[in-house]
């Protein structure tokens, strides 16, 4: 691999809270230089220079939710299509969630996911892996066999366990093996088949509801047992005022607890939903604007400690039906940095802490070195040019799955080049 310097980037390093002009030297995949050093440094008289004057230089994202679908789902999505989309988003790092019917219960389907993206090579993806048998709340997997092949951490996705010693036994075990556990809270009982938020809307559309409650109750259980266990926890796809109080806490008690919200909670209410949109089902549903607020909050105090894409694309019929006849879920890859960015442009977080929100921190909660620019760090990067006004259209979208509600938003900074370990992924025809 050729030798690369990024000249006159203006660095954002989220972890060391760098913001500066400088240069990024580039070596085997890794960053072993920051700065004005090309007088110092041997073999990079001839490395490849690519010109980032004006351009803003940042670690790659790393989303730790998509729904790749690839293999069993090949209708919605592949892995090529969606890691191609990955890329010219700058996401450099997708985490594969188990789904009842991707599951992932043993070595070989995990082996299969890594050997179908190294034929590919355009994004890293991490697995996490199942903590049930085909995700049925029932009989354990054999937690440290996934441990041992590579995953990430477990989850049983939005299945229920059978009972909450089901629950203990797998967080005891994942425990064991130093594994963190992605619980996504919802009591199922008390979400009885709702489609969407219960409240105003809910009883003025006379659609069946899912309370805050069930969300918060569910938070409560799994942080008692965590008390219990002594394990790792990150809770999924944070949606209620309720259950942002609750991690909050736990956090002053100093349990081992992480959490993450959808991009897409963060800008979009019930409200959304008052025309029956389709594209604005989603689980866990579009809560309140009090919620919303709260979810902010949380983000800004450090309570939530990442932002994700909950990226789950659907095929055409999946939203044609009746709302709550049609599958929940949006396809927002694309639209995680973007919308990111936008938190920072409107002023509800710094930049760099914004970015962190995509990078550094979601690294840390999967263990990955990257998410960082520092010497040592893989050169996951991503280049961006910030003034640049665009639209997201669907005629622009690259993963397979269209079903989005913000086709036609307008964003500032455009992806210009993406690298994975040092290695072109995405260029935009008008980069340098």
């Amino acid at each position: 691999m050729k030798n690369l310097i990024i000249q006159q980037a203006r660095v954002l390093d989220p972890n060391s809270r760098t913001d500066q002009t400088a240069n990024v030297y580039i070596q085997d995949g890794t960053i072993v230089a920051i700065g004005d050093q090309s007088t110092t440094l041997e073999n990079f008289h001839d490395a490849e220079k690519v010109n980032a004057n004006g351009l803003w230089l940042m670690p790659g994202a790393i989303d730790l939710a998509t729904w790749l679908r690839e293999p069993g789902l090949d209708h919605k999505a592949t892995l090529a299509s969606e890691t191609r989309a990955a890329a010219a988003s700058g996401v450099t790092t997708l985490c594969y969630q188990p789904d009842p019917a991707t599951s992932i219960d043993n070595s070989a389907a995990v082996n299969l996911i890594r050997k179908i993206n190294q034929g590919l090579q355009l994004a890293n993806v991490e697995v996490i892996g199942n903590m049930t048998f085909k995700l049925e709340g029932k009989r354990l997997c054999n937690i440290g066999g996934l441990k041992r092949v590579g995953c990430v951490g477990v989850s049983n996705a939005w299945q229920p366990f059978e009972n909450l010693n089901v629950m203990r036994r797998a967080m005891e075990y994942a425990s064991t093996h130093d594994l963190t556990v992605f619980m996504y809270p919802l009591e199922h009982g008390l979400a009885a088949g709702g489609v969407m938020h219960e409240g105003e809307v809910s009883t003025r559309l006379g659609l069946p509801a899912i309370p805050a409650a069930a969300e918060t109750v569910a938070v409560a259980q799994i942080i008692a047992l965590m008390e219990l266990t002594g394990s790792r926890v990150h809770f999924c796809r944070l949606s209620a005022a309720g259950s942002v109080r609750l991690i909050r806490q736990a956090k002053r008690d100093g349990l081992a607890v992480t959490a993450d919200v959808a991009a897409h909670q963060l800008y979009l209410t019930e409200r959304n939903v008052l025309d029956f949109d389709p594209l604005c089902h989603v689980r866990p549903p579009l809560r309140a604007q009090a919620d919303r607020d709260a979810l902010l909050q949380g983000l800004s105090d450090g309570t939530i400690d990442a932002i994700c894409s909950d990226h789950q694309p659907h095929e055409l019929d999946a939203k044609l039906a009746p709302f709550q006849q049609t599958e929940p879920g949006i396809s927002a890859l694309e639209t995680l940095v973007p919308l990111t960015l936008r938190l920072a442009e409107d002023g509800v977080l710094p930049l760099l802490q914004a970015l962190r929100k995509i990078t550094f921190n979601p690294a840390r909660i999967i263990g990955s070195p990257a998410g960082c620019i520092a010497i040592g760090a893989p050169a996951d990067l991503v280049l961006l040019k910030p003034d640049v006004l665009w639209d997201f259209t669907l005629e622009k979208m690259l993963s397979q799955g269209k079903n989005t509600p913000f086709a036609g938003w307008s964003f500032h900074g455009q992806i210009q080049r993406t690298w994975l370990a040092g290695h072109t992924v995405f260029q935009a025809q008008e980069a340098n």
